[in-house]
């Protein structure tokens, strides 16, 4: 019976209050969607992370035949010699900074370059002015510990050898990279801190409206010696039902966010790089249905103690 009472009760102020609650709903929706966006890019920036730095981190290109006028220095006779690649393979190799060294010749270099153009609309019309002598044969090294000072002394040790164009370190090519979803994490956090904050104003003024409109209803209760939790109950499901439904929209957001920004534009433009799976998602939402209840409860509950004297 008392079940019964208080699925009553929920109804009642829900459709008392529907345009309120719709607020309360999109609003919530709102939030948690820019909230659960953040968590999937700070995912993916930690996912790229860990995808490029455990692999290699210094790569050591070698002089192509256009490199004599470029850098005179260390290609005065253009084209690196399979000779000179070999010692620097076996110098690496030795070093004691070097875990690993894969040798990656030129017309390996021009089979990832016409690979990754592929999935490219403008990477496949530049793909076919390339010839395989343009691309650099070179040498990837991954170290055993991948500290800022190992890079350094490494690109130190071997930028300016004869034979080799450049030492670069990838973590500096891929900064932008990763610049760009640190700006998108922390853009749709501001965004997410906003909403959430016009939310919880909402959902208070939503209660306190349910609140006042039942107040004799209350006032009968509290005579008849119903108590506390037993008054307030209706109160914060109403809340729990409208934080439910914020949820179950910024899910939709979410899953449309991963579906066509992430695997229909990101992924195949950027085949160099790995992507986030759904199994993010999946843990994206886990996170905002207790963000999403506690922020519902949580204001319907701060409302009352203020509103609803029992």
């Amino acid at each position: 019976m008392r079940a019964q009472f208080v699925l009553s009760e929920i109804f009642i102020g829900l459709r008392r209050n529907l345009t309120m609650t719709v607020a309360v709903v999109v609003s919530a929706a709102v939030a948690l969607g820019m909230l659960g966006v953040a968590l999937l890019m700070l995912f993916q920036t930690s996912h790229m992370k860990d995808y490029w730095y455990n692999k290699v981190e210094v790569s050591v290109f070698m002089c192509t035949k256009d490199d004599a006028t470029l850098h005179p220095a260390t290609c005065a006779n253009g084209q690196a010699s399979q000779n000179q690649m070999n010692s620097l393979q076996s110098d690496l190799t030795a070093n004691p900074l070097v875990q690993q060294v894969f040798p990656e010749s030129q017309a390996d270099a021009y089979a990832r370059y016409q690979q990754q153009s592929a999935g490219s609309t403008s990477g496949t019309s530049m793909a076919q002015y390339v010839t395989p002598d343009q691309i650099p044969a070179s040498l990837r090294v991954k170290l055993k510990n991948p500290s800022t000072e190992n890079i350094d002394a490494m690109i130190s040790s071997y930028q300016g050898q004869q034979g080799v164009e450049t030492v670069s370190d990838q973590r500096t090519i891929l900064q932008p990279l990763f610049k760009l979803f640190n700006g998108l994490t922390v853009s749709a956090t501001t965004v997410a801190v906003v909403m959430v904050g016009l939310a919880l104003m909402l959902i208070v003024n939503t209660v306190r409206l349910s609140a006042f409109s039942r107040r004799r209803e209350t006032g009968i209760m509290r005579l008849v010696g119903a108590s506390n939790f037993y008054i307030r109950l209706p109160f914060l499901m109403e809340g729990a039902v409208a934080g439910l439904g914020g949820v179950a929209v910024a899910t939709l957001g979410v899953a449309s966010f991963k579906f066509f920004l992430i695997d229909r534009v990101l992924a195949p433009n950027f085949t160099f790089t790995s992507f986030i799976g759904w199994d993010k998602v999946l843990v994206t939402v886990l996170i905002l249905i207790p963000v999403g209840l506690l922020m519902a409860v949580g204001a319907s509950a701060l409302s009352l103690r203020k509103y609803l004297k029992v």
